[in-house]
């Protein structure tokens, strides 16, 4: 099934992300990365985050540990969500440490290291993968159904149950 018809709740998202919900709420709120799919309208609704949400946390994530200011992080984001998180996969993110840079070729990146100051890069397609493989192991949700969709965990046998019943 294709990605862009899929929505990973709250916890799952955090789960594939290495975050924590407390920072997935957060961000949430204050517009750092809202979900694409569905919104909280209030209490008792669940949040719904695509694929793509889900990478941008895990970016975020990866710029937070290595001591990117959130103020110049929310700036990435909003550069890439101005862009439409297009060709994702093959780019580069580097940083010094105070501006985020989008490289997508390996001239970019060299012309960065030119500049001699300590750098370090993000390479998107990387996360990309490792997204990929974390929620192939997690629930997501149907979009159009809600039918709850369960990874392959061979160790689940009540799942593998439940989908040989369907």
């Amino acid at each position: 099934m294709e990605t862009e018809q899929i929505g990973y709740r709250g916890p799952t998202a955090c789960a594939a992300a290495g975050i924590t919900y407390r920072q997935l709420d957060y961000w949430a709120r204050t517009g750092l990365v809202e979900p694409s799919v569905r919104p909280a309208y209030g209490s008792g609704t669940q949040r719904l985050y695509s694929f793509r949400d889900v990478v941008v946390l895990k970016i975020v994530k990866r710029f937070l540990d290595t001591g990117v200011s959130l103020q110049n992080i929310r700036t990435a984001v909003q550069h890439l969500r101005e862009r439409g998180f297009c060709d994702l996969e093959r780019m580069t993110l580097m940083s010094d440490g105070a501006t985020v840079y989008e490289c997508t070729s390996p001239d970019e990146v060299h012309a960065l290291l030119q500049g001699g100051q300590g750098i370090f890069g993000i390479a998107v397609g990387v996360v990309w993968r490792d997204v990929e493989s974390a929620l192939s192991q997690l629930h997501g949700e149907r979009i159009d159904t809600g039918e709850t969709l369960v990874g392959p965990n061979p160790a689940d046998e009540l799942a593998r149950r439940r989908n040989r019943a369907v």
